[in-house]
């Protein structure tokens, strides 16, 4: 169903894809800032391509493969070893209620060094643990900046372990960050990113190159933000959930529910602390919190062991029913309503000076609440999969929205009883 979808190819994407496309053709090695591990890794995609003569349009689907890949993995690794109604729920809100259905219609990187952390995570606690580092390692090396995540989520997995040689995963993806820069750009400290920074606006803080965003202004954007806030476009991600995972563990077998959440929630936490200071820390015009993909997927899990387990209290369901529409409305935002052009509200003059603000912080042209603001003529694609969008978010809510309503009404009983009984 991802399939149907149009792609886009412009941004970061397209520089990817240019590169590559020389690599192939011209056998030359790019020298841009973007890293070749994730695009080099989609070759056989665009040779695939090349002998239909249709390189982009093979190369716009990759990300859809991993994504697909990646879930179908973390199915068959985890099958058996937690209830199936729970994987199936944590699968389903993967591919149609998160921030991935976005991401998957471009080149971006973002998607690579998502699913190759959550496959190699699962692969090391089903004790696949070479490969499911290996796979961490490239992930890292192919966005530099998540080195920070990947040491805490090391940290974690040596406390939990008791076993210091995983300490080797962070020195081997620095090894492989500063080879690759040896490689392509002659000297394993040049980065591409010396010279980038953004335009001046009437940001207070822009212009400056690096990480020289201030952190606390940083974690509130990006946490609480109506266009960039992890809360509305991942809102699973701030409920609790340990105290219920650790009241599964005797329902899976061979392998600690609490764990993967634990090392995904490193590795968010990382990254949150690290682009919070990053001076394009925003993502720009790309739809929501780019950097923070990831996110998604202790997200989810979170929300599918809630949705499992339900809580002691109304107030816990109905909070979980409320995060769980946000979450299936930010999945079918993203995947039908993503590509809604803001850009001549917030980027007119090119560089946004003055009203990128309203597209970070103001609901109206946030691109979750855009669409209501203005209209969009869809495509054949995106309508067949907005309808089947809304029918798996049908079936994954129509439980706990029962569930909730019955609760509601055992609470009401006795209030409607002594109405009835009453006489003017």
């Amino acid at each position: 169903m991802l399939l149907i979808l149009p792609r886009y190819a412009w941004g970061d994407g397209s520089y990817r894809y240019v590169q590559l496309a020389a690599m192939l053709t011209q056998g030359t090695m790019p020298d841009a800032k973007y890293s070749m591990l994730g695009p080099v890794l989609s070759a056989p995609l665009w040779l695939a391509g090349k002998a239909f003569g249709a390189e982009e349009w093979w190369c716009l689907r990759y990300n859809a493969f991993l994504l697909i890949g990646g879930v179908t993995f973390c199915y068959f690794a985890l099958r058996g070893k937690i209830p199936r109604r729970l994987l199936r729920t944590f699968i389903l809100l993967l591919v149609f209620g998160s921030m991935f259905p976005y991401h998957q219609l471009w080149y971006y990187g973002e998607v690579f060094t998502a699913i190759l952390v959550m496959t190699g995570t699962v692969a090391i606690l089903i004790n696949k643990v070479r490969p499911g580092w290996f796979a961490i390692v490239i992930a890292v090396a192919n966005t530099p900046a998540t080195l920070p995540a990947l040491t805490l989520l090391t940290v974690h997995r040596i406390w939990d372990s008791r076993r210091l040689r995983w300490a080797l995963a962070v020195p081997a993806a620095v090894t492989l960050v500063l080879l690759e820069s040896w490689i392509r750009r002659g000297s394993p400290f040049a980065t591409g990113y010396e010279t980038n920074h953004g335009n001046p606006t009437i940001m207070p803080y822009s212009g400056l190159p690096g990480f020289s965003y201030p952190i606390f202004f940083g974690l509130l954007s990006l946490t609480l933000s109506f266009g960039k806030g992890l809360l509305f476009f991942a809102p699973g991600l701030f409920l609790p959930a340990r105290g219920r995972l650790r009241g599964l563990a005797g329902r899976c077998k061979g392998i600690d529910p609490t764990c993967p959440y634990d090392l995904w929630m490193a590795f968010v936490i990382g990254l949150i602390l690290t682009y919070a200071t990053y001076w394009s820390w925003s993502g720009a015009t790309f739809w929501g919190p780019r950097y923070l993909l990831f996110a998604s997927i202790p997200a989810s899990f979170a929300l599918a062991v809630r949705l499992f387990q339900p809580g002691p209290s109304i107030a816990a369901d109905v909070i979980t029913v409320v995060a769980l529409g946000m979450s299936l409305w930010a999945g079918l935002n993203g995947a039908v309503f993503g590509d809604v052009d803001t850009s001549k509200v917030c980027w007119p003059d090119g560089n946004g000076l003055y009203e990128a603000p309203l597209c970070y912080y103001t609901p109206e042209f946030s691109a979750l609440w855009y669409p209501f603001v203005e209209n969009k003529t869809l495509t054949t694609g995106q309508q067949i999969y907005l309808l089947y969008g809304l029918a798996v978010a049908v079936y994954i809510m129509w439980r706990p929205v029962i569930r909730l309503a019955r609760e509601v009404g055992g609470l009401l009983a006795p209030a409607v009883v002594r109405a009835r009984s009453m006489r003017w």
